[in-house]
């Protein structure tokens, strides 16, 4: 439990530390070494406040916790959640987000619609889908093709953490985590 619990914890502080410092080009971080937990500069954070990344790395985590295993529709939607009501935002709103990934959320939210009204399904109620014949001909690929970052990389965490007792699993989730 300390080493799970070390890893998001970790995820978060790296992340918490570097938010001041986000996308400034390497010359700055040279000359300006992090070495303290500050507030600030890029985001306007306070002192201890993580990212998206962590904000997307906690919905795969509770996804993956609530639905006890992979469900890619679960897990967009805990980031629409994050990106329409800030939900896991350290600042109560989502306020920053790759257009990759704002790309395939709005995608993902077109798509509930069209599959609400195809399906008969009342639109307050197509973020908790648990039919599971109804979430296996959902389209969950959001993304354009060749649209490629490292922002499934820095969420990745949790994964290795939640399938830490059957290894075999993760090499299929990674792969959907990245389309």
């Amino acid at each position: 439990m300390d080493r799970i619990q070390g890893s998001m914890f970790g995820l978060t502080l790296g992340d918490a530390l570097g938010a001041h410092v986000e996308f400034r080009p390497h010359g700055y971080l040279v000359a300006n070494p992090v070495k303290n937990l500050v507030g600030g500069e890029t985001w306007g954070l306070q002192q201890g406040q993580f990212t998206d990344d962590t904000s997307m790395a906690l919905c795969l985590a509770i996804s993956l916790i609530a639905r006890q295993g992979f469900v890619p529709y679960d897990q967009l939607v805990r980031y629409k959640w994050w990106y329409k009501h800030g939900y896991m935002s350290s600042t109560g709103q989502c306020f920053d987000i790759g257009t990759a990934t704002k790309d395939s959320i709005l995608e993902f939210e077109k798509r509930q619609k069209m599959f609400a009204q195809q399906h008969n399904i009342p639109l307050n109620e197509i973020d908790f889908l648990s039919d599971r014949a109804l979430l296996q001909v959902f389209n969950v690929q959001c993304s354009q093709q060749g649209v490629a970052g490292n922002g499934a990389l820095m969420r990745l965490a949790p994964v290795p953490i939640f399938f830490f007792r059957d290894p075999l699993m993760m090499p299929a989730v990674i792969m959907g985590l990245s389309s």
